[in-house]
């Protein structure tokens, strides 16, 4: 990594959120807002499977890691724009800028990798319930979740360590409110095809091995639940699907489109950066709790609880 390749430029303009101030003191409320909520959401359903011990299966193992790494989602955006709302020059170093592409990167790596996990997971426990218990064992779901962080940690580190290399001599100017490997492209004055070839490899690698895994899935468990012949068996399990299956539409469509469509200014990458990095890690929690009864049963419990120790 030669760092005296950023030596003309040394910071970047982060030029994605309104520039007059009234506009900007409003989104400064709103996102913050939407920070805490997220912090609370997800610190919230972190606490409640580990106070249950109903909670303790592997899909809510699963749905624990989804929200740890929501929170660390949020916590890579969101900080870095609210101290860029309430500056005047909406500067990041080059070096800081690489750093929160890299985790940005790794984060939504994991997550996808996660999402297909969890798909495994319910085709696992709808398909075969019986050997549901062998087949997601503690050994397999830890290292599914290890191997989830891996994967996506050695991705980002591959892109992130070519765009190291790249010279940047030309606008300092990114039209987005986080740093993003596509986002940089534009901006160097050296040859970026080879990065571009790699990213485009590995986020269709890993984006539609994912995605694949998904989709076997969900046809499998599709096809049992249509052969079952209880109505209330169809609910159960469609119910236990639904939650995940907002979380999926949600996050694959938005960063899909974010990392394969070339990086040209449009308002739509900004669209797309924001439902992917903010506005899913804040809605995960609601969906699993508004649409999971042993969320729901659990929050209650605790809460109830709650109320009984302060009397």
């Amino acid at each position: 990594m030669a760092l005296g390749n950023h030596s003309t430029i040394t910071e970047f303009l982060l030029l994605g959120l309104p520039a007059d101030h009234h506009t900007q003191a409003l989104v400064f409320v709103l996102f913050l807002v939407i920070y805490l909520l997220t912090l609370s959401g997800n610190l919230l359903m972190i606490l409640v499977i580990k106070a249950n011990s109903h909670l303790h299966t592997p899909m809510y193992f699963f749905l624990n890691h989804l929200s740890f790494l929501d929170l660390c989602y949020s916590s890579v955006t969101l900080p870095r724009m609210l101290k860029n709302l309430l500056s005047e020059k909406k500067a990041i170093s080059v070096e800081d800028c690489l750093t929160q592409a890299f985790f940005v990167l790794a984060s939504g790596g994991t997550e996808l990798c996660l999402l297909a996990v969890m798909a495994y997971d319910r085709y696992a426990a709808i398909c075969y319930p019986l050997l549901y218990g062998q087949i997601m064992s503690n050994e397999l779901s830890v290292g599914l979740v290890w191997g989830s962080w891996g994967l996506a940690f050695l991705d980002a580190l591959i892109n992130t360590l070519l765009a190291w290399n790249l010279d940047f001599c030309e606008t300092q100017v990114i039209y987005n409110f986080i740093c993003e490997i596509p986002s940089l492209f534009p901006l160097s004055c050296s040859n970026s095809s080879a990065n571009f070839a790699v990213l485009l490899f590995s986020a269709l690698l890993h984006a539609f091995g994912t995605f694949l895994l998904v989709f076997f899935s969900y046809t499998r468990i599709v096809a049992t639940i249509l052969s079952m012949s209880s109505t209330s068996g169809r609910s159960k399990a469609f119910s236990t699907c639904s939650s995940h299956l907002t979380t999926v539409s949600l996050f694959y469509g938005s960063g899909f489109l974010r990392y394969l469509m070339p990086t040209s200014g449009s308002p739509w990458e900004l669209v797309f950066s924001m439902q992917y990095s903010v506005v899913t890690p804040l809605v995960n929690p609601l969906v699993y709790s508004l649409k999971n009864k042993e969320v729901k049963t659990a929050l209650k419990n605790m809460f109830q609880k709650s109320l009984q120790h302060l009397r």
